[in-house]
């Protein structure tokens, strides 16, 4: 005999259901919610207070800087580092020369890969080390790599070449299409660095003066600050292979030999996490302690409400703020737009912006009082200090200092300064497109 529920069984049964769609629906909007505030999120220092001191916090010259600079992102300097700078297609020549004279270990990072010229020519020699016997580890971001084609990775794999895929999207893994390794990373045999923001892609060669060649940031090391650079490295091949590198190849024991002299320098490797991160507290420290000149060369240069208030109130203590970005020449407009939806605030309160002209400018450094600075891979946007992964090479010297100034004025005179009085006149469709592109600033 067949079964006929009860009504009044059947309404229950229907309302039981009816229960559970709402609160899975409920459910799902507070993981979308969640999600939503995941990627959107920013970091929260607004200022920099020093209690009882006038002056405000410690300038660069004041070893209670570098100190407090240590407890608050993990960067530690040393002395007896050897630095060069190697801007534009400079990099590759000696980098090629480096690698090719490594005798136990290579170990490369690289966030954008598209094939060409420095594919082949990395690919051509790192192939040569492994069949010497040299051990080459290479880690390639997923998302900035996916341009290089499958056989130019088996062929170095053939050759003994070992590869590592960093973040790779996969349905339960989506966080990964935000949280990126942006890092640059190379060290030969534990004893040569390199990072900046150069990659394997054609356009970083050249001089940086003229349109297809970027205009490009690098730096070559040498001393205990590479140890720096080889564990942020370690940590991209942990994460991607299970593998922890240790020892006495990769980390050698010489290596970590401070010497009197030479430049006092360390590598700052951050990490995306929630609430305030390492690469904020660097940069918010940095530009309070500024006391007479701030130069910032950033490509993505997309400042949140806290680092404009930082960079104006900077400017409100004397000092001589200028920034140097790209132009229209931009390989990602909406940055380009959004950027520049801050310039009039800024320009308003004495902040110097120039708009890079001959090329994209792709060079992320920053100078404060000619005697600290960095170069890398860092922007000056919401993603580099709350979502990637980056790598940046820190002095502390008024030498390097002096250069990289004389580097900033040089470009400046392949810039074009934005006043306040020219910048208000821009068209109407300027600003509402601008205006579009900063709502979207916290994903840029």
């Amino acid at each position: 005999m067949k079964y006929v529920m009860p009504v009044a069984e059947m309404r229950k049964l229907l309302r039981v259901k009816r229960a559970a769609v709402v609160i899975g629906l409920l459910v799902f909007a507070a993981l979308a919610l969640a999600g939503a505030l995941a990627i959107t999120r920013g970091t929260p220092v607004n200022a920099v207070v020093a209690i009882g001191d006038k002056n405000g916090p410690p300038p660069v010259t004041d070893s209670l800087f570098s100190r407090t600079m240590e407890i608050y992102t993990g960067l530690h300097l040393t002395k007896g580092n050897a630095v060069e700078q190697v801007d534009n297609g400079a990099v590759y020549p000696r980098l090629w020369s480096d690698l090719r004279r490594a005798k136990h270990t290579i170990t490369v990072q690289m966030y954008y890969s598209r094939p060409g010229t420095v594919a082949d020519t990395i690919a051509a020699v790192l192939k040569e080390r492994a069949r010497a016997g040299v051990r080459v580890l290479l880690v390639l971001d997923a998302f900035g790599s996916q341009s290089l084609k499958r056989a130019w990775a088996d062929s170095l794999r053939a050759s003994g070449v070992e590869i590592g895929l960093l973040r790779q999207l996969h349905w339960n893994a989506l966080q990964n299409a935000t949280e990126r390794s942006h890092v640059r990373a190379v060290v030969i045999d534990g004893e040569v660095g390199y990072t900046g923001g150069f990659g394997i892609a054609d356009y970083w060669l050249g001089d940086g003066a003229h349109k297809g060649q970027w205009r490009e940031s690098n730096v070559r090391f040498e001393g205990p600050s590479v140890m720096s650079l080889q564990g942020a490295f370690a940590s991209a091949w942990a994460e991607c292979t299970g593998e922890l590198i240790a020892g006495d190849m990769y980390f050698p024991k010489r290596a970590f030999e401070e010497v009197d002299g030479g430049v006092t320098a360390g590598v700052l490797f951050t990490s995306p996490t929630t609430g305030s991160t390492s690469a904020e507290r660097f940069v918010a420290l940095s530009i309070a302690s500024a006391r007479r000149t701030l130069f910032v060369t950033n490509s993505y240069f997309v400042p949140d409400d806290q680092f404009r208030r930082l960079l104006t109130d900077a400017r409100k203590r004397g000092v001589d703020v200028r920034v140097l970005t790209v132009s229209g020449e931009s390989d990602v407009k909406t940055t380009w737009w959004a950027g520049r939806s801050r310039y009039e605030e800024l320009l308003t309160l004495g902040v110097r912006i120039y708009e890079y002209q001959p090329t994209m400018l792709h060079a992320k450094t920053f100078v404060v009082d000619g005697m600290w600075g960095a170069i890398g891979s860092m922007n000056f946007d919401n993603r580099s200090m709350a979502f990637n992964n980056e790598s940046n090479f820190v002095f502390l010297d008024a030498g390097v200092g002096a250069r990289m100034n004389a580097v900033f004025m040089d470009d400046l005179t392949r810039s074009q300064e934005m006043t306040l009085a020219e910048f208000v006149r821009r068209p109407w469709y300027d600003h509402m497109v601008e205006n579009g592109a900063a709502l979207l600033s916290r994903l840029l």
